[in-house]
């Protein structure tokens, strides 16, 4: 097996840190934009894509901040994790998001993210 690659990138949201909570941490919030379908028993979540199912354990989550699950078939330390940052400054609210691939899947993986959170946008109303 070869090690995945952490990678790293970020999106504004033009949306309150509280309400983009709500989309990334509820299992009604994420069908929304993240998969098909999306199904919780307690740290449990199962996604649903195309009749397809995968599981991954809700690791840590801090209350309008992040979210970091690890999908259930992995054998290794790697994570996705969907973290809100604010600017102090101007208030600019992005979406950090941090995921592992393998080496040959990271642009095949940013364009999958940018098109989820294309998804996300269209739902909350953001540019």
């Amino acid at each position: 097996m070869s090690d995945k690659i952490k990678f790293e990138i970020e999106f504004v949201i033009q949306s309150s840190p509280q309400l983009l909570y709500q989309y990334l941490s509820t299992p009604s919030g994420l069908s929304e934009w993240f998969a098909d379908n999306v199904n919780s028993r307690g740290e449990l979540f199962s996604f649903i894509w195309d009749g397809s199912e995968e599981k991954a354990k809700l690791l840590k989550k801090k209350n309008d901040e992040f979210v970091k699950f690890a999908w259930e078939e992995n054998d290794d330390d790697s994570f996705f994790e969907m973290r809100i940052i604010v600017d102090e400054i101007t208030k600019d609210v992005s979406l950090f998001i941090t995921d592992f691939v393998e080496e040959d899947e990271i642009d095949e993986a940013k364009m999958l993210w940018e098109n989820q959170v294309s998804d996300l946008k269209h739902v909350l109303g953001s540019k």
